[in-house]
């Protein structure tokens, strides 16, 4: 058994104890929105979820991951869910979104506390938990999730399962995925806006990972690196479990502002160029092939800039590069680059330009392959790619459950709520946390 399987619910339990339901998912990224709706569906394995919807739009109000327009952004989150909810036939009141905003990083607190009686119980993991969790106070921040590492059992190392049994001081390393407080109320009260409720939310690396990695992957060591549009984000697994995530304020849409520029073209002109001719690699005919381009000053008389196809590549490769290195450089800086071992799976957006896994695998000297939802039934071919692995992962987490000791936020509240609700003075560290972990767990 897995650390992360301790939390969630088994298959079979599940598929006895839950009825066929609907699920809602959304990411809203600075470039496109996207909805997935799908419906469990009974199997021997236990439930398991078919997508019967799908909703897609380019998203306004949005920078970086963060709602810069609160108006444009709930007009994204309606057109997509909205599409999503014609394809499938079904209206939905809430969503399980992922969380790209806030800077968010990763913390590892071990604590070890006496057991009041020799043998371990679930309540025993719950309190070495809280104690954890409560040592994590830093101000305007909050944590989207909470994972146990491993286990300690009277100094021993390694438990996968401490339950039943028998010692007398019981340990656990656990690792705090936090985030900026504000910009994810900000997210939530723009999903509000929109006229929907949150059920749940997610790192986006890390829900990209659930989607797109194999079980082996999981096990033995994998870097996943989300390539977004202003974002590029990265998640560690190993052991079954998250190790590490991270966030660079870098992506594909630097790269087109990188080609506006080189070939002195407006940015719409650059994105398409970047589509249909752009290569992370180098090719004998490059020299040959020549792209045209639109200058800035636009009109219908302009005469289009010829340039060879060479000199779009070498814009390309070294923005690309510079994602790969700092990526390389801050995995390895916080001491996860042995968890991530030779693979890297690379999702988003900005992953489907060609050339770009033989690039990352250069930079990176690592294993590298594009990262696809394929575990989850009902997806078409044009939805089933790099770009779609968050909104997957979303929907598995949902179904199958966190597989997490702490998830998410406390009760997003509403606006209303937030209100209404007044804070108790002092209220702090380890008396919030536990607010926290008694709302979430």
């Amino acid at each position: 058994m897995s650390v992360i399987d301790l939390f969630r619910t088994q298959p079979g339990e599940a598929a006895a104890a839950r009825k066929p339901a609907i699920y809602a998912a959304l990411d809203l990224g600075a470039a496109k929105t996207v909805c997935f709706i799908a419906r469990t569906e009974p199997t021997l394995a236990g439930l398991r979820p078919r997508v019967i919807g799908v909703g897609h739009v380019s998203t306004k109000g949005v920078r970086a991951g963060a709602v810069v327009d609160m108006e444009a952004a709930a007009a994204s989150i309606r057109a997509a869910v909205d599409n999503a909810e014609r394809m499938a036939g079904q209206t939905v009141s809430e969503l399980h979104i992922s969380a790209a905003c806030g800077g968010r990083s990763s913390t590892r607190i071990a604590v070890d506390m006496e057991l009041d009686q020799r043998e371990v119980r679930d309540r025993d993991l719950r309190r070495v938990i809280h104690e954890a969790a409560s040592g994590c106070d830093e101000p305007g921040r909050t944590i989207l999730h909470a994972l146990a590492l491993s286990w300690r059992v009277d100094g021993h190392r390694g438990v996968r399962d401490p339950r039943a049994m028998v010692g007398e001081v019981l340990g656990v390393d656990l690792h705090l995925v936090s985030c900026a407080a504000d910009p994810l109320q900000n997210l939530a009260a723009c999903v509000e806006k929109a006229g929907y409720s949150v059920a749940g939310v997610a790192a986006t690396p890390y829900v990209s990972g659930l989607a797109a990695l194999t079980r082996d992957e999981l096990e033995l060591g994998v870097m996943v690196l989300d390539l977004g549009a202003q974002m590029t984000s990265l998640a560690v697994f190993a052991e079954g479990v998250l190790q590490h995530v991270d966030a660079m304020p870098v992506g594909g849409a630097h790269v087109t502002s990188d080609i506006a520029r080189g070939l002195s073209t407006p940015m719409s002109a650059a994105e398409r160029i970047k589509a249909l001719n752009g290569s992370a690699l180098d090719s004998p005919e490059d020299d040959q092939v020549m792209i045209e381009a639109p200058p800035l000053s636009g009109g219908a008389a302009s005469t289009m800039t010829q340039h060879p196809r060479a000199m779009l590549n070498a814009i390309i490769r070294p923005r690309l590069e510079e994602i790969f290195e700092m990526a390389r450089d801050r995995v390895k800086s916080a001491d996860a680059a042995s968890a991530a071992g030779r693979g890297l799976v690379l999702t988003g957006g900005a992953a489907q330009m060609p050339g770009i896994a033989q690039l990352a695998g250069r930079v990176m000297s690592k294993q590298v392959r594009l990262g696809r939802p394929e575990t989850l039934n009902g997806l078409g071919d044009a939805v089933s790619g790099p770009a779609f692995s968050a909104c997957a992962g979303l929907i598995q987490r949902a179904v199958h459950g966190p597989g997490e000791a702490l998830a998410g936020l406390p009760r997003m509240l509403t606006l209303a709520d937030r209100q209404r609700r007044t804070r108790t003075p002092g209220e702090r560290g380890p008396a919030a946390v536990w607010r926290w972990f008694a709302e979430s767990f």
